[in-house]
């Protein structure tokens, strides 16, 4: 855990380097922020909204295999069939199963970050398939040979002039770095992709288990042709994505589009039940949903169960401090951001502890749209990486002395005044702006309050005799 600490480190000293990343997620980020906040305004009652789609989540979660049980009773009613995975490599093995027995020889996908959990692409290359990514973003990151950056954006640390120089190698003529000429480039030489593969991939935002329906949310056409066009429709789901009944999913339809981008709704919401029916023109022989488990239910009941109730919107990296400084690669997972430190500690093979990315200012849980808790949940990750001596021995040492000392009020007032007395060759007009050896770090790039001259109690006590 401390190797994954260290290159964590490394890579965020890079990336504040790095101006051209810290211009484009300042843009984007605040943009986010800016639309989300103006979106919620036209809710006469957001935080009520909140609350209740909590609630259906919480309830959902508790008796999560009674819905799957549903969903999936409804799923081969429909017409569709219904596949459990206990583990991204099970996911994979069902998928590539399905593509050879049916020979597939192209597939193109619209957005999933499921897919991108279990590295499904790689695997169907290795296997001779040719996989095109659809959603504009993602073919940006698929040409560039990179993975995304952001839940929702995941070209979000891209400019222009760099997504003109990719589009212009896979179309083989000059593009000019502008956003309307680069759509229409990409709309041209994707639309045949459509036309030709055999099989079409998604992910699902949402799985109705009283009707057996498919939810998948956009804001480019390109999800209804890799979900219409190929004989084959393969949606990919965590266990967690299921909702209980069509009214419930009006709640989070509400909430998606204003966290995600700050849209009252998606362009593109698609509800998609079974295959094509006798005398319909359109839509795919096969549906195809794989359940996917992948550490999910081990949550259930523990600590970090809330994270089962992820939108998957993206507004907590918006607004964490961190994210918009360092951006999505500096995690080196497939979620980054607050949430994504906590999915990566229970999801796939190689988890990691990345809670000490994070400052806790609690602003992640201000926009969540479903009130996680996430503060907390990092707080218990740091409090397992401690007890399993993952930290670094100084690290360890100084979160115990601190809670020794925040245990005792007789010992933090001495640590007070120790605290006012050895901080005076460190003070500059008022501040500590450079203190020795592992403090060095917090005053690299800013300066610290000093510890105040007259504590709170004794400033409350002297309240309490004027009153």
């Amino acid at each position: 855990m401390t190797d994954s600490r260290s290159a964590f480190i490394a890579k965020a000293r890079g990336a504040i380097e790095d101006r051209q990343l810290q211009e484009a997620l300042d843009l984007a980020t605040g943009r986010f922020l800016t639309l989300r906040r103006n979106a919620f305004r036209s809710l006469p009652d957001p935080e009520g909204l909140r609350e209740r789609a909590r609630a259906i989540k919480q309830r959902t979660i508790r008796e999560l295999d009674r819905h799957l049980e549903r969903l999936a009773t409804e799923i081969q009613r429909a017409g569709g069939r219904i596949h459990f995975a206990a583990d991204g490599r099970e996911c994979v093995d069902i998928i590539l199963r399905l593509a050879k027995e049916r020979g597939v020889r192209s597939v193109v996908k619209s957005k999933s970050m499921a897919s991108e959990e279990i590295h499904l692409n790689p695997a169907l290359e290795g296997a001779g398939i040719t996989v095109v990514e659809t959603d504009l973003g993602e073919w940006i990151i698929q040409l560039a040979k990179e993975t995304p950056s952001h839940i929702i954006a995941p070209a979000i640390h891209k400019t222009a002039r760099q997504v003109a120089e990719l589009f212009s190698a896979a179309v083989k003529q000059e593009l000019p770095p502008d956003p309307e000429a680069l759509t229409a480039a990409a709309r041209q030489e994707l639309r045949q992709k459509f036309f030709r593969a055999d099989m079409g991939i998604s992910g699902a935002n949402f799985a109705v288990a009283e009707t057996g329906t498919i939810v998948i949310v956009t804001n480019e056409g390109n999800g209804r042709l890799v979900t219409t066009l190929p004989r084959i429709h393969v949606a990919i789901m965590g266990m967690e994505k299921v909702i209980p009944s069509l009214r419930d999913l009006m709640v989070f339809l509400q909430l998606l589009a204003r966290s995600a981008t700050g849209q009252k709704m998606s362009v593109y919401t698609s509800l998609i039940r079974g295959p094509r029916r006798p005398g319909e023109t359109d839509g795919p022989e096969e549906v195809h949903l794989v359940i996917m488990d992948n550490g999910r239910s081990r949550q259930v009941g523990g600590p970090l169960e809330e994270s089962l109730n992820c939108l998957r919107c993206g507004a907590c990296l918006n607004v964490c401090p961190v994210y918009k400084k360092v951006g999505g690669h500096t995690y080196d997972s497939t979620y980054p951001g607050p949430i994504g430190i906590i999915l990566t500690s229970f999801l796939g093979h190689e988890p990691k502890n990345l809670s000490g990315a994070s400052t806790l200012c609690g602003a992640c849980l201000e926009v969540c749209p479903v009130n996680i808790d996430i503060p907390r949940m990092l707080l218990d990750l740091r409090h397992e990486a401690e007890q399993w001596r993952e930290l670094p021995r100084g690290e360890r040492w100084s979160f115990r002395a601190a809670g020794l000392i925040l245990r005792s009020p007789a010992l933090y007032r001495l640590a007070a005044r120790l605290g006012r007395i050895f901080q005076r060759p460190f003070l500059h007009d008022g501040y500590l702006d450079r203190l020795p050896g592992p403090g060095a770090g917090w005053t690299r790039f800013r300066d610290l309050p000093p510890v105040a001259a007259r504590p709170f109690h004794a400033r409350w006590k002297e309240l309490e005799r004027e009153s």
